[in-house]
Formats: C-alpha cells, structure tokens, sequence
C-alpha cells in the first residue's frame, strides 16, 4: 500500500509542475558579470588549463550560459495527434510508469515515449540543408577516408566495459526507430568503391507523426524511447512489454537458467533481432537484471508484507537511480578524467560539500553546487524537458568498439576463444554467453580497453553490418555523418559558433597535424565550413584526460545535469519516503564494483587495487 508521506510529498509536485517561466535564469547584474567573466576565462585560456577550484568556477558560469541560451522547445511547434496518455492512477506518484509520463505532474506527458526531442540551438537553425548539399561530400565519401579504421587505436585509460556500459545508457536514453522503409537516402558511390549496391540506400528517419501536415517549420522527430533516465531498457516502455519482464513473484525480473538473460523465442520480442544489440549489452542487462532481484531480496526482507508490485515498484526506482549514480560519478569520470571534471561530476551528485558530508548528515543546503542535485527541487529552467537531437549526435561513440575479441580465463588469463564483432552481435551474443562463463566475459571486458574515438577508428565490422531485422547492408559510419546533417544539427564550425565556441579558422588548426589536415581538406573541397560535426570533433585537441571532444563536452556541461535536474524521482522525490530507507541506503552505498563483486564474485582478485569499474583491471596471470 502506498505510504502517506509519500503521497502527501507527491501531491505538493502535482499541484505545480516546475515548468514555470525561468528564462531569466540567473540574470540579476551579478550573475551577469560572473558569467561573462567565466567566458572570457574560458575563451582566453580555457577552462581545462585553469587551477582546479577556478576552472570548476569556470564551469558554474558556462552551465549558467548554457542553460539560458541552449535549451529550446520544440512542442512549440503545431501539432497534432499527441501520443495517447494513461488514465492517472495513485501509484504514479510514487513510482515510475512505463511509458515515461506523470514525471512531472504538472505536465504529465512531458518526456515521455513517442514525444520529440528538444533542442541545444535556436530553432532557425535546425533546418536541414537541401538534398544536394545535405549528401556532399558524400558520407560514404566521408566514412571511407576519414573514419575507416587501418589499425586499432586504444584508448587506454578506460577498460571495454566502458564501452559496453554508454551503449547500454544509449539504449535507455533516446531512439529515432528503426528508419522509414518507404523513404530512403540514395548516397552516390566512386568507381573504386566496393559496396555491392549502387546507389548505397539509407533509410530516411521516420517523420514526426505529431506535425501538422505541410507545416512550414522546421522539422522535428520523436524518441521511441522515454526521455526520463529511467532504466526503460531494462523495464520496458510499455505496461505490455513490462509485464512480460517481470516474474509475479517477490517482485523480481525474470532471468534465465543459470542466471542468464531470458531471451523470448518470438523474434518480435528479442532484444537479439534489433539494431545495435551485442554482447556487452548482454552482459550488463543480465547483471543488473540480477541486480534488481538482490534489491527485492532486500526489501522483502526488511518489508516483507510488501506486494510484489510494491516490490517491484520500489526495486525499480533503486536500479535506475543507481544506473544514474554510476554514470555520473564512475562511468563518466573514467571517461573524461580531467581533475576539474572529476570534481565536477562529483558535486553534481553529492555536492562540494562532498560525499562523507552527504552521507553523514544529509542535504546541508538547498543549493545543487553544495550538496548536489539529487533531493533538491525539480527545476526545467523554464523549458519542458526532453532530450535533444544534438545530445543524439555527440552520444554517437561507435569508435569505442574493437573489431577482434579474445576471450580470457579469470582464473588463469589462458584465451579461450577468438572472434570477430559480427560474431558477438545479434543472436550470436547470447550463444557466447551460454558458451563463456559469465566472470570470464566479464573478466576479459575488464582487462581489454575500447577504442579511442578519433579519426579513423571505425570499426570496419560496422562499416559493412547486416542487420538483424531487414537484412539491409549497412554503413554505421555513413550513417552517423548523414543523420547529424538530417536532422538539422549543424556542421562543426556553425555548431561551435552556436555554442559561443570560436570556430576552427584552419585545417591544421583543426587536425593538429599536416597529413591529417590535408585529408580532411580534400575530402571537404577546401571548405572548412562544410566540416562534418562528427568529424571536427573526432579531430579536435581535446582537454586532458578526455576520451571525446571538448565541443561535445558542451552538451554535456547542460544535459548531463538537467537529466537529473528535471526528474521529480532524482529531486523532490528522491526520498526515504518513496524509495525506502534501505533503498536510499543501496543507492548511495553502491558501486559498479559492488554490483559486479555481488554477483560475479569469482573477480575479487582481478579488480584488487581497482577504484573504478570502468579503469583497466589487474590480468590474474602468474607473477614471477
């Protein structure tokens, strides 16, 4: 039964949702001064190359900025035929609904499946270019020189999993769907171009079918996926398809023999036959599959009259907040280990006053910067939240996937078997997990390290990819140039001028490098303006200790807090009240580490002297 501090503390969020007009964010004359002095900081010197305490006040002011400028809503846009919206039910308030609505309470359908994506730059310029310019140079053109890998580049700070873990959020986050099989992109193909198919085709992105008919504005798309941070990939976006995940029982999530993921036999229903599914999102969907059902055991134990829909509910909102948790302060900074940004990325969960202070005496101040974002007030910044095309296109981080796999023992390091990624991806993912044990995959993830994302480093097995469902050839490369200039996200330069980011003036300012400068200059006709997005940052210098691009980490400094900011379940909500003592008390308590030592335990040895999952592992090979 739902308790009644948790449907009081609800209520208070339903009679005002928190998109109230805050366009003026911060705009009294001392932000002002504050904010342009951080971006005249920045642009002079760069916050990157700032003394820690001042470069993370540089921070503060760009967020400012970014939230007063790059936040743009495109349900202003006519529209018609919204998606169908559930009756109101109790448990809303204190749960999350499949589908992604009742969030905010006030606007209940905000971020939820089947609603478009928002915008980082001003609608005017999200207008794709006409088909001759949006197909020049031909992104085949583009993937072939600039993007095939010739040899592996390791990124060797971080460890595969990684990899794994940012498709596995990818996978939660957004979807355009599969594309529209009535409409296709013809890309015109050299003479020495291999591909056995003239034109290559590529299915153009299915249209918004809330848009009213010949509507002259700019074009938008909707998420087939919730917007919300809501773990959706492992629950299910829909009541139907949630209730075929879960057991009936205590709670918990189906899971199959020998602790493996349950994969349903009608090819409709297998994660295994969509685009895009491989072994490491096998891998990290089973654990956290069993993660969830650990989290029921728990509160079973403490609650033990609860329903399994009681249990099921509560374990739900421990899971996801936990998935956010490690992402913001584990997943994240591995990637981007700058010191600035590791403290950054800290406060933006427990604040500069630090973890122990949270965790000893809870939320000393109602500010975000002092004791974090999860528990304070629900905030838009005065725009309904959604996710946004442009966050979309600097998530694209293909290049992290080896080509070549070789699997090893946790117990002695010994291979145990080779194989190509064509050989892990589709169904083939769950045949290795049948065939490997689980702490041997996990193991081998663990020890190996993703690729760097740079200029050719594609893999060359995503450069020519059946799909599952279709069977059409693909080019992931090709695909991800096309999409940014379809869906109307700018080329680099214009992109970084909308970001008040100065524009590359020159090849070799860009590349860094002669050789490279002078194969982007001919693949682009000597125009430094018609630089693809993807391609500037996969090029550009970036900051130290970064994994991407300086320029993507823009999105990022504004979405990677409004995804917590904007959800009443990291906010308002997130309270002992709703999730449960001991369910806060997992949340905060947890580590990738922990989750992984709870259910692989055989990985004691190999992640010793570890203090982050996501950073290379110790081979258990014999030492002299």
């Amino acid at each position: 039964m739902l308790g009644i501090a948790s449907l009081l503390v609800a209520l208070r969020q339903r009679l005002t949702s928190a998109t109230d007009d805050r366009r003026g964010y911060r705009d009294t004359p001392f932000w002002t001064v504050y904010d342009w002095i951080a971006q005249t900081a920045d642009q002079r010197v760069g916050w990157d190359r700032l003394p820690t305490p001042i470069g993370l006040l540089v921070l503060v002011g760009l967020r400012n900025i970014l939230r007063r400028n790059n936040l743009h809503d495109t349900t202003i846009e006519p529209s018609t035929l919204p998606p169908p919206l559930s009756e109101f039910e109790p448990g809303f308030l204190v749960g999350r609904n499949p589908e992604g609505s009742y969030n905010d309470l006030g606007n209940p359908a905000m971020g939820m499946r089947g609603t478009r994506f928002g915008r980082n730059i001003p609608l005017e310029h999200t207008r794709p270019e006409p088909p001759d310019r949006l197909l020049s140079p031909s992104p085949r053109l583009v993937s072939r020189e600039l993007l095939t890998r010739h040899e592996f580049i390791p990124a060797t700070t971080v460890n595969l999993l990684a990899a794994s873990w940012i498709q596995f959020m990818v996978k939660d986050w957004f979807s355009h769907g599969e594309g529209d099989p009535a409409q296709r992109w013809d890309i015109p193909l050299s003479e020495d171009d291999p591909w056995p198919d003239r034109p290559m085709s590529i299915l153009k992105t299915i249209p918004d079918p809330t848009r009213v008919e010949k509507d002259p504005s700019p074009p938008t798309f909707i998420n087939s996926e919730t917007h919300w941070w809501d773990a959706s990939h492992i629950y299910g976006t829909t009541a139907e398809g949630q209730m075929r995940r879960r057991s009936g029982k205590d709670g918990k999530l189906i899971i199959g023999k020998n602790g493996l993921l349950a994969i349903p036999d009608d090819p409709a229903l297998s994660p295994a036959t969509l685009p895009g599914w491989w072994l490491g999102l096998n891998m990290l969907a089973t654990i956290f599959i069993r993660e969830h059902n650990a989290v029921c055991d728990r509160m079973k134990a403490e609650h033990p009259h609860w329903s399994d829909d009681e249990l099921f509910q509560r374990a739900r909102l421990v899971v996801a907040a936990l998935i956010a948790k490690i992402h913001t302060t584990e997943w994240t900074p591995a990637i981007i280990s700058h010191p600035t940004t590791i403290a950054a990325l800290n406060a933006n969960w427990w604040g500069l006053a630090s973890k122990r202070v949270r965790l000893a005496f809870g939320r000393i101040s109602k500010s975000e910067v002092i004791s974090g974002i999860p528990g304070s007030e629900t905030d838009h910044y005065g725009i309904p939240y959604s996710l946004t095309e442009e966050f979309t296109i600097v998530y694209r981080m293909h290049p992290l996937l080896p080509d070549d796999f070789r699997f090893r023992s946790v117990s002695a390091d010994e291979v145990l078997l080779e194989r190509t990624f064509r050989e892990i991806a589709g169904v083939h993912a769950q045949e290795i997990t049948k065939r490997i044990p689980m702490p041997d995959l996990f193991y081998t993830f663990g020890t190996s390290h993703p690729g760097a994302i740079v200029l050719n480093n594609f893999p060359r097995s995503l450069q020519e990819f059946e799909r599952p469902d279709n069977q059409m050839l693909m080019d992931v490369a090709a695909i991800d140039i096309l999409r940014a200039r379809e869906l109307g996200v700018p080329r680099y330069n214009d992109f970084r001028r909308l970001l008040r980011k100065e524009p590359a003036r020159s090849f070799e300012e860009l590349a860094g490098d002669p050789d490279v400068a002078d194969r982007i200059r001919r693949v682009y006709d000597g125009d430094i303006e018609r630089v693809d997005l993807m391609v500037g940052m996969f090029a550009e210098k970036r900051p130290a200790g970064f994994a991407f691009s300086d320029t993507a980490f823009r999105i990022f400094i504004l979405m990677a807090s409004r995804r917590l900011n904007s959800d009443r379940f990291f906010t308002l909500d997130f309270t002992p009240e709703v999730y449960s003592p001991a369910g806060m008390e997992w949340v905060q308590n947890t580590t990738m580490l922990d989750v992984l030592l709870r259910h692989l335990p055989e990985l004691r040895a190999s992640v010793r002297g570890v203090t982050n999952a996501f950073h290379p592992w110790t081979p258990t090979r014999k030492h002299p």
